[in-house]
């Protein structure tokens, strides 16, 4: 991806749109940032973007080797974050509650997480045409991905206060097969399992394109759909009782 983003027209409508949608948030809710932490942005649009208002703001990219969420040397470690924006990361962790728990200790009191990445939902065209293309032997294409509700109990698991799930869509129309999955690998999107399913031979490639074909509407192109889910949730100190 870090490559292919290389190119003056490449894909990056998913990414412009978790960035907007974190700084829309940010505006509503008038919170200023005086030290913000940003994973995952590789447009750099949300550090400019707190930078230019006077925060310190700390850039942290796995797709450009950055460590972040290891287990055996967890990052973020405890800190005073008032802010941390973690944009198409978390759907591809091993331990999303640890990394969720990570962010969360990560946060001074009354410190904010805006967590963007693809939710249940997603890409079902090509889940469709990949079923289609391995015919009776099916195999893992696309990894797991978390539904509004499991996001949630996520975030109540990790301590966090005043918890806001909700999702949007990105519908995009693609002509070709190729066109679809040079959109995907560019803006990192492709499978990262662990152990992914075989390779497609020439044979299952073919009826790749072909269920490709029969999807086509009368404009001659094929609708995909992208799942954004948006986790939040604000860091508060528990107050003592009061007797």
């Amino acid at each position: 991806m870090a490559h292919l983003q290389a190119a003056p027209d490449a894909p990056r409508y998913i990414i412009d749109d978790m960035v907007e949608d974190v700084l829309e948030r940010l505006s509503f809710l008038r919170h200023e940032p005086r030290r913000a932490l940003a994973i995952g942005d590789w447009t750099d649009a949300i550090a400019a973007t707190l930078s230019a208002s006077g925060a310190t703001v700390d850039r942290r990219d796995p797709a450009l080797g950055d460590v972040v969420f290891d287990e055996e040397a967890p990052y973020p470690a405890p800190s005073d974050y008032d802010f941390i924006a973690c944009l198409g990361t978390l759907d591809t962790v091993n331990d999303l509650p640890g990394a969720l728990v990570h962010l969360r200790r990560a946060l001074a009191d009354g410190g904010l997480m805006i967590a963007c990445f693809h939710g249940a939902g997603s890409l079902p065209t090509l889940r469709a045409i990949m079923l289609d293309a391995d015919a009776d032997r099916p195999s893992p294409r696309i990894h797991p991905q978390v539904d509004v509700r499991a996001g949630g109990q996520l975030l109540q698991r990790a301590g966090f206060a005043d918890p806001v799930i909700d999702s949007h869509h990105i519908v995009v129309r693609f002509r070709s097969f190729d066109s679809m999955i040079a959109d995907i690998r560019a803006q990192g999107l492709g499978n990262c399992l662990a152990r992914p399913g075989a390779p497609l031979g020439k044979a299952a490639l073919t009826r790749a394109h072909a269920a490709f074909e029969a999807r086509k509407g009368e404009d001659g192109k094929v609708t995909e759909r992208f799942e954004i889910l948006t986790l939040s949730g604000w860091a508060k100190a528990l107050r003592p009782p009061k007797f």
